[in-house]
């Protein structure tokens, strides 16, 4: 391949990453406004925002639909990643809600 073919090829690929980035932002804030819900139902039931073993049912699932390349250790730290932000999430508007309730 020349230079000149491998660097299109190279920009193509980006491109196809963006694409993928933006479908990829989508859903994680679709998940997020799940989580949103979930936060006010765990409020009202007065339940933790931490639950490990949700955590390892959310870790069981996407590591066993996993059929790569990405590994399963890769996986799970991406998944890691993303509850540890949903859990801020969940904190955030739970004290948004809370400040509410005082005025």
């Amino acid at each position: 391949m020349s230079r000149e073919a491998a660097l299109q090829a190279l920009t193509a690929c980006r491109d196809q990453i963006d694409v993928l980035d933006r479908q990829i932002l989508e859903l994680l804030n679709q998940r997020t406004r799940i989580v949103e819900q979930i936060g006010r139902l765990k409020q009202e039931l007065d339940l933790p925002i931490y639950e490990p073993r949700r955590e390892d049912e959310v870790f069981a699932n996407v590591t066993g639909h996993n059929h790569g390349p990405l590994t399963a250790e890769g996986v799970r730290r991406v998944f890691e990643r993303i509850i540890d932000e949903m859990r801020n999430v969940q904190r955030l508007r739970m004290l948004e809600r809370n400040g509410k309730e005082k005025c």
